[in-house]
């Protein structure tokens, strides 16, 4: 079956989403390196051409996987009321989408200067700002260091989580929980912490 061919099968939404999904399947249980478009293809049940018809090769295939971790995280981000709910956003992000997190910090694997992963990534970096700027008691002085703090935090126990280093320390409470007792140790009960946008050649 030509690609021609799988275009007419699937509606063209419908093949880049198969693919995508496929991606995701593998990332989980293998991660990243283990991508192959001809593999995919398989999985998605399209001809070998097709992935690259729509992505060109693998690191297209990562851009535009990544870009839609980047518009997920962004939309759970925006949906957070304050500072200390964006921590647990992005620790309950990386809970979900841990394939998606994986890719989107990775810029070694990404076209950086991508149009939809930069559009992406500035969406999410526009709401973390959002949420720093709107934390009461908020430090001007050193607005960019507390940042990269709370960043540091959310991000790491986001990393130990996905890893399972934190299944004792847990004790049987959800990942978000956790977060949100020790933000409110470290950060104060009222702020919670402050997150930072990550560097633009990984993130927003």
């Amino acid at each position: 079956m030509t690609s021609e061919q799988a275009d007419r099968t699937y509606h063209h939404g419908d093949l880049r989403r198969a693919v995508l999904a496929a991606a995701e399947e593998v990332i989980r249980a293998e991660g990243p390196q283990a991508l192959s478009l001809r593999d995919l293809a398989r999985r998605a049940g399209v001809s070998h051409a097709a992935p690259a018809h729509h992505f060109k090769d693998r690191t297209g295939l990562l851009t535009a996987f990544a870009a839609e971790g980047w518009t997920l995280f962004a939309a759970a981000l925006q949906a957070a009321p304050d500072l200390r709910e964006r921590g647990v956003a992005y620790v309950r992000f990386a809970h979900e989408y841990p394939a998606h997190f994986q890719v989107m910090f990775q810029p070694a694997l990404l076209r950086t200067e991508d149009p939809a992963l930069r559009a992406a990534t500035a969406a999410a970096g526009e709401a973390l700002r959002a949420g720093v700027a709107g934390a009461p008691g908020a430090d001007a002085t050193q607005p960019r260091l507390a940042g990269v703090a709370a960043w540091s935090l959310a991000h790491g126990f986001a990393s130990l989580l996905l890893s399972d280093n934190l299944d004792d320390a847990l004790e049987g409470r959800a990942p978000e929980d956790a977060f949100r007792e020790i933000a409110g140790l470290l950060f104060g009960r009222e702020n919670g912490g402050r997150v930072e946008e990550p560097r633009r050649s990984a993130s927003p």
